[in-house]
């Protein structure tokens, strides 16, 4: 009777173990670098032969990705960190090769840039997604520096096995920056504008990550756009009919 009850303990412990092994899967080998990062990693998703979401309201999602990209790349550049874009072009880069790219950089942070679609026109919003558990409060942050853009969704931070994630070395996010197939938000990605927005506000959760709160400073023109609206004009301006 000792031994089938030996037996049995031994395999109730493999299984606590083997679920505290599925509780670190991601972990495994990706250091946190995200408060001592050197370089930045900009994946523009898709590209090529490869158009990605291309819908009715929007530009082919492979176009606005890389705009939006080569945004981010300027702007962290201002502030004196070093970038790597995996496409720098209209080009088809394999999910490998880009994966090679990441995990090729030392002291970095991944991230890649895309536009969200679905079949249900009403869906919207940004989403950002980790693999790894170092990646989560830089998904974190950057998806809150989203959601201070005026009328703004959220659509959630969330886990996703994604093979630029899945095989990262270091910590990686994916940032769905809006769905191409709903009206406003694919509207809105044909502005330049808009897209500077939202490389402004990845920009600034990146900087904050590395650096602290306060450091980013935004172009003047993003900074007027974020600014609150001013007070009234005083009613000596109030048009003539109304005095």
């Amino acid at each position: 009777m000792r031994m089938p009850r030996l037996i049995t303990r031994i395999l109730a412990l493999a299984f606590v173990a083997s679920l505290a092994a599925c509780s670190t899967v991601g972990t495994h080998g990706v250091k946190n670098t995200t408060k001592t990062f050197s370089t930045v990693i900009v994946d523009a998703g898709h590209g090529g032969k490869d158009s990605g979401a291309f819908r009715r309201y929007g530009p082919p999602e492979k176009m606005v990705a890389l705009d939006v990209a080569q945004r981010l790349k300027q702007k962290l550049r201002e502030s004196q960190i070093k970038t790597v874009m995996t496409r720098d072009s209209d080009v088809f880069i394999p999910l490998n090769d880009r994966v090679a790219m990441e995990n090729k950089q030392k002291n970095a942070v991944f991230v890649s840039i895309h536009f969200n679609d679905s079949r249900k026109r009403k869906t919207r919003g940004f989403e950002t997604y980790y693999h790894s558990g170092a990646s989560l409060d830089m998904a974190n942050r950057i998806q809150q520096k989203l959601m201070t853009i005026p009328n703004s969704a959220n659509g959630g931070v969330h886990t996703a096995n994604f093979r630029v994630l899945r095989l990262a070395n270091c910590p990686a996010v994916l940032v769905e920056c809006g769905y191409l197939s709903n009206r406003s938000e694919g509207n809105q990605a044909r502005d330049w504008e808009y897209r500077e927005l939202l490389a402004d506000r990845i920009a600034e959760a990146i900087v904050e990550q590395r650096y602290g709160a306060g450091v980013y400073q935004p172009s003047p023109r993003i900074a007027a756009q974020l600014r609150p609206p001013a007070e009234p004009a005083s009613s000596s301006l109030a048009p003539a009919g109304s005095r």
